[in-house]
């Protein structure tokens, strides 16, 4: 894989560590901020909302750019508002930051999937997809569980000043060496949203929802359901993001191959864990197992489903890198909102029921219109 490939996922890492992070400061940010668990929980709803406006919007607004040009206006954009995420006290001012993040996150990993995809042969889709989420995976193991300690002992606003300092030589070395010519502009060109397309971004949106309605109330589900002392809940997200590395990587080497059925065994075998954990949370052991073996399935499907997004749209691949990301993030937004009320009428095992009928509906969905049908190589 080009190295410029790993440069752009040190640049998904700090973005990712700055959307999940949230996962072990929620109850933080609420203390000190003055407001409600499930309203710090918005914050991460927030930024997945500005992800869906931003991944396609900012597609087509830089469609004229050359791409150097847009990952790096969108990398900056997202360091600056971190700086003024850790500054403020006013609970208002920190949503409009996420927002502000979460669009300029969205633009440049649409821009950075098109670019992963155009630097390795037409059958690697999947291998260069693997390579650039393992930023995201990477956040789950160090920097957000680095995020939650820095959260404990120096307080919640130490991990957005972390997120903006990590972004700096991300920055530095995109400026370096992505091209600055060759890539291209990020080309429109004409866009039709095939049937298999869009039966993949409603899955992965599913899919995702499930993934964070539950990573988002993580941390009170162990300390209030399975007993863990807050201690063990950096811990605990750093298992998390084990298993999701572990998922990508494997998916990375199987998705280029298209096998659907693979998709539609792995998410029978997510749902059938997503259950499992709801109805053993109280117990030690099985929660670590859970805990991992979600977190390498949840984002084995996903970066899957994303792959195959490319594959089905490599016409438009910007365009289609921006829905694809646009379509995570509906997930992402919908997931924390309903974990949250699902608390309140079932305690917080609520948002691991949540995250099961989550992936039932992707199930049924998936086998109800026929996603092993294909339509082509496209």
């Amino acid at each position: 894989m080009p190295f410029v490939l790993y440069l752009l996922g040190l640049a998904v890492f700090a973005q990712a560590t700055s959307e999940f992070m949230l996962s072990g400061l929620g109850p933080d940010i609420a203390r000190d901020l003055g407001v409600s668990i499930p309203a710090a929980g918005c914050l991460t709803s927030a930024f997945a909302l500005g992800m869906i406006v931003g991944a396609p919007a900012i597609a087509v607004l830089g469609a004229r750019w050359p791409r150097r040009r847009t990952l790096l206006l969108t990398l900056t954009v997202f360091l600056a508002v971190h700086v003024v995420g850790a500054l403020t006290t006013d609970f208002a001012v920190l949503l409009g930051t996420r927002v502000l993040a979460a669009l300029a996150n969205a633009g440049f990993l649409a821009v950075a999937l098109a670019t992963a995809a155009g630097l390795v042969p037409p059958d690697a889709k999947g291998r260069a997809t693997s390579v650039l989420l393992g930023g995201t995976t990477l956040a789950c193991i160090v920097g957000v569980p680095a995020g939650a300690v820095l959260g404990q002992y120096l307080g919640w606003r130490s991990a957005f000043w972390a997120v903006a300092i990590i972004s700096l030589p991300a920055l530095l070395g995109i400026l370096r060496s992505v091209p600055s010519r060759g890539a291209g502009p990020a080309t429109v060109g004409r866009f039709h949203i095939r049937p298999r397309l869009a039966v993949l971004l409603l899955l992965g949106a599913l899919v995702n929802g499930a993934t964070f309605c539950s990573f988002t109330y993580l941390s009170p589900v162990l300390t209030e359901v399975t007993g863990l002392g807050v201690g063990w809940v950096p811990l605990m997200l750093a298992l998390f993001g084990l298993g999701s590395f572990a998922g990508v990587t494997v998916a990375g080497r199987y998705a280029d191959r298209r096998d659907d059925r693979l998709v539609l065994v792995a998410g029978g075998i997510l749902l059938l864990g997503w259950c499992t954990f709801a109805l053993t949370a109280a117990s030690v052991v099985p929660t670590v197992l859970l805990v991992l073996l979600q977190g390498g399935l949840s984002f084995a499907v996903g970066s899957t489903l994303i792959a195959y997004s490319l594959y089905a749209g490599s016409g438009t691949p910007v365009l289609t890198g921006g829905l694809a990301t646009a379509a995570l993030n509906v997930g992402a937004a919908a997931g924390p909102l309903l974990g949250g009320p699902a608390i309140g009428a079932a305690g917080f095992r609520g948002p691991l029921w949540v995250s099961a009928a989550l992936v039932g509906v992707a199930l049924v969905a998936g086998g109800s219109i026929k996603l092993v049908d294909r339509e082509g190589p496209g």
